[in-house]
């Protein structure tokens, strides 16, 4: 899956998956190393984060409904947890340094798109 900005027209990930069910949603990104450049994992529901045993930090948007960014952290780093942001439906978290590298900001749209065909067998 795709993780775009729709406004400022930038690629967030590349290689982005969704984390929906109870156990995908509570592992999260725990017991990896870190994110490669180009990933990123989309919680969905979710309003507030934490980085208990992660081993990295990590870029962080909390959107609304629409996808709109309601909260941004950069470089969120381990041992921290975030309040619960109520506007807040669901959460992209990104390698650090994407939303300084993409000028993404709070209150920017962010959208979601499946790879085609062609594309899934290149990134293979």
């Amino acid at each position: 899956m795709r993780i775009l900005n729709a406004t400022r027209d930038t690629t967030l990930a590349e290689k982005g998956w969704r984390a929906a069910k109870v156990l995908e949603r509570m592992k999260g990104l725990l017991g990896r190393d870190g994110l490669e450049d180009g990933e990123g994992i989309h919680i969905d529901p979710c309003n507030s984060i934490h980085t208990f045993f992660m081993r990295f930090p990590i870029d962080v948007l909390f959107l609304d409904k629409e996808g709109v960014v309601v909260r941004a952290f950069e470089a969120m780093p381990a041992w921290r947890m975030t309040r619960v942001y109520a506007k807040a439906k669901s959460v992209v978290e990104l390698p650090a340094g994407t939303l300084a590298r993409t000028g993404t900001y709070e209150g920017d749209r962010i959208v979601f798109g499946q790879l085609t065909d062609a594309e899934g067998a290149a990134a293979s």
